[in-house]
């Protein structure tokens, strides 16, 4: 058994927010300067290039990569070895939010019920916190801080088996182009297939975390990755909306088992600004 103070979490958590809300990830930017010589559309190069000097100023005077500094999205893997000690695990992961929020001069966006009063939090907690229990004695976190100018154009939909591969293809695309311009491409895109209707949702969000050089490893969900990237970048959609041939930097595909009668599609998309960060504690 191996223990770690509550305390380290929460200074774990705020490290990670603060440095995802001020430097976007190497291959992130690397896409984005790889776009820049290959769009054809002289407008399309010209935001691209301002994406990119936005990302170097956020950078260099630590300030936010973008006005929406997101909903706060926490994914924990919790050894089931470890011990965390002189405080609640969760308590801990909203301190770290609360911390690198209003230490760090980040726009609080969340409001404490969703329908009436929608009153700010003002520390821009509640964060989303998805759990699991692995084997070991360590604590992996993944910080996600989720626009929702994407989070808006995200969709699910309760598909049936008879719809197959060319009704998912359909369903995926259809969500992409009905988005337009709206969650500021070119966009990250997760797609959860399989599982329930909350399962294909968190599969979605998870990978628009993952790094933009992981693929499926079964050689049809990539194959059905590269297809749908070169579809999606055939919309004609380009960057901020603007036209041209870089919607999307990349489709990441997670699946899971699911019951026979069903074949649910989560599409989850994720501005360029595709802030995540992780540590293992």
């Amino acid at each position: 058994m191996r223990s770690i103070q509550a305390a380290q979490i929460t200074q774990a958590v705020a490290d990670l927010f603060l440095e995802c809300s001020y430097c976007i990830g190497d291959d992130v930017r690397q896409a984005i300067d790889d776009a820049i010589k290959t769009e054809p559309s002289p407008i399309g190069r010209n935001t691209l290039q301002q994406i990119s000097d936005n990302y170097t100023i956020a950078a260099n005077e630590r300030v936010a990569i973008c006005q929406d500094t997101g909903m706060s999205v926490v994914f924990a893997e919790v050894g089931q070895d470890l011990h965390i000690e002189n405080g609640d695990f969760e308590e801990a992961i909203q301190q770290g939010v609360r911390e690198a929020y209003l230490q760090g001069y980040l726009r609080k966006s969340i409001v404490a019920e969703p329908l009436f009063e929608r009153k700010n939090t003002k520390d821009n907690t509640p964060a989303i916190i998805h759990t699991r229990i692995v084997p070991g004695d360590r604590l992996k976190l993944l910080a996600v801080a989720k626009g929702f100018g994407s989070e808006n154009m995200s969709a699910l939909k309760m598909l049936v088996p008879a719809d197959g591969i060319e009704g998912v293809k359909r369903f995926i695309l259809e969500t992409v182009e009905n988005a337009g311009p709206n969650p500021c491409p070119p966009i990250v895109i997760g797609v959860g297939i399989g599982g329930t209707f909350e399962k294909a949702a968190i599969m979605a969000k998870q990978g628009t975390a993952l790094p933009l050089d992981h693929s499926n490893a079964d050689p049809r969900y990539k194959q059905l990755e590269d297809d749908l990237l070169r579809e999606v970048n055939a919309l004609g959609v380009g960057p901020g909306g603007t036209g041209g041939r870089t919607t999307a930097l990349k489709v990441h595909i997670l699946y899971a088992p699911t019951h026979i009668a069903g074949l649910p599609v989560a599409v989850n998309i994720c501005c360029h600004a595709a802030r995540h960060a992780s540590q293992v504690l």
